[in-house]
């Protein structure tokens, strides 16, 4: 299997596990889930499902490749910066649509998909470059770190919209407004 043909897959594999994901939480609420996957609706919890389907994808698509003698260089660099890049790609397009036209779920979703597919192109342009030294290391680092700065948000919360579950009322996960 090709690397573009694993792209268009894998941007196949990433939306769904989104959808997936965004549930995760709901149907087994407990303090570690709660770091890789959405507690509430807001902007923020969103984030860490694209975050977190992210590197899921890219492992699935790391044992495919493999499985296939076909594995990329800097697979954990690509699975970071793959994971990290959506969340401002996706903010950058979603927050001016969402100040203007408020909550709606087929521009969330829609903005997902452009997100997921940007990624994965700058995905392949990443794997075709020389193996990186350390690259495994620093990204194995960089995650621990990111997951780390989630879990601290979503059990203490910035009053800022972007924490704010509007249906719940509420910013992250102990914090209730009523």
């Amino acid at each position: 299997m090709n690397f573009k043909k694993m792209i268009i897959i894998n941007s196949i594999i990433y939306f769904l596990l989104c959808f997936l994901f965004h549930y995760v939480y709901e149907w087994f609420p407990n303090p570690i889930l709660s770091i890789f996957f959405p507690v509430n609706e807001s902007i923020w919890e969103h984030m860490k499902m694209l975050w977190t389907a992210g590197l899921v994808s890219c492992l699935i698509e790391y044992l495919i490749l493999k499985n296939n003698n076909n594995v990329h260089n800097n697979f954990a660099l690509v699975a970071f910066i793959k994971s990290i890049i959506i969340i401002p790609i996706y903010l950058v397009i979603f927050l001016p649509i969402y100040s203007l036209t408020g909550e709606n779920m087929f521009l969330a979703i829609s903005t997902m998909l452009i997100s997921i597919i940007i990624v994965n192109i700058i995905e392949y342009k990443i794997i075709m470059l020389p193996k990186l030294k350390y690259q495994f290391l620093a990204a194995i680092v960089s995650i621990i770190n990111v997951y780390t700065i989630m879990g601290v948000l979503t059990y203490k919360a910035p009053h800022n919209y972007i924490f704010y579950d509007a249906k719940k009322h509420l910013y992250g996960i102990n914090d209730y407004i009523n």
